[in-house]
């Protein structure tokens, strides 16, 4: 298949971006890349109008991977004073034995953790949140509809424009935060929840069009995404020690199994979510 990547960066980013791009279309494919907003009605018309117009008259899209992530990762409420006391009680503790200053051994365990030792996840520095600024309704409509939502807009649009090959596959990206409260994760969870509810329908009512909705759920992985959301360093280390292969999920992990979606093979698998994890998820 050929590539069409939508994606938005800023100027700086894309000295590293680029040979990435130059990387795909060494390997013999058509590239087409648009640095838009997904987003906005402009965005996507510009996108698909430069689509049409690179595949031609015969030209189907056989895949549509949506992967957004924009939203906004704040408390619904303030933490509360006592939410680390049992952090500051072991590190009190630990100082006095050890007769070392507080603050010597708090860096001492953050930097040995960031270097991946995920066994002081408990007395590294707890996640840093923002307690003035709580989720209001606009974060979660905008996040619900980034993360969420958008996907039948697109649905939509390229189906009526008739760009869909004849076996189509729609596939979005969940987490395991689709049911587990992580702090700071509401508005994405939500979002989370509708893209899923979302690919069901998609599923059930293109499906007469030859079209198939999957959403793969994707252990923890080491992405810009991930980095943004407050405590990640302790979500890699949670999902390090769940995982039976004591390592976290790779991107090339889910991009394999996307591949997988994509063969003539996989044309019977319809409206699932499907764990892309190792077990991490089952393993508690």
């Amino acid at each position: 298949m050929n590539i069409c990547i939508v994606h938005r960066d800023r100027k700086g980013a894309m000295k590293r971006i680029t040979p990435e791009f130059q990387k795909l279309s060494d390997s013999g494919v058509q590239v087409l890349t648009y640095n838009v907003n997904a987003l906005s009605a402009k965005g996507m018309q510009q996108v698909l109008d430069g689509l049409q117009a690179g595949m031609r008259t015969n030209g189907r899209i056989r895949m549509l991977l949506h992967s957004i992530a924009y939203g906004n990762l704040k408390l619904l409420a303030p933490e509360h004073p006592q939410t680390h006391a049992s952090h500051d009680r072991l590190l009190t503790q630990l100082s006095r034995k050890l007769a070392l200053p507080r603050e010597t051994l708090q860096s001492a365990c953050d930097g040995l953790f960031r270097e991946g030792e995920e066994g002081l996840r408990d007395v590294a520095s707890p996640p840093a949140y923002n307690s003035d600024d709580l989720l209001q309704e606009e974060d979660f409509a905008l996040t619900i509809y980034s993360m969420g939502s958008s996907l039948a807009t697109w649905v939509q649009e390229i189906f009526r424009r008739k760009m869909f090959a004849g076996d189509a596959r729609v596939i979005g990206l969940t987490s395991e935060g689709n049911e587990i409260a992580w702090r700071g994760y509401a508005a994405v969870s939500a979002a989370k929840v509708v893209l899923e509810s979302l690919a069901r329908s998609i599923a059930v009512e293109y499906a007469a069009y030859g079209i198939r909705a999957n959403i793969v759920q994707a252990g923890v992985t080491d992405t810009p995404a991930l980095r943004l959301i407050p405590g990640s360093d302790h979500l890699k280390a949670t999902a390090k020690r769940r995982n039976p292969f004591h390592r976290i999920t790779t991107p090339r992990d889910v991009a394999n199994f996307i591949y997988l979606l994509c063969l003539d093979e996989a044309a019977w698998v319809n409206g699932n979510i499907i764990r892309v994890d190792g077990g991490e998820h089952i393993s508690g």
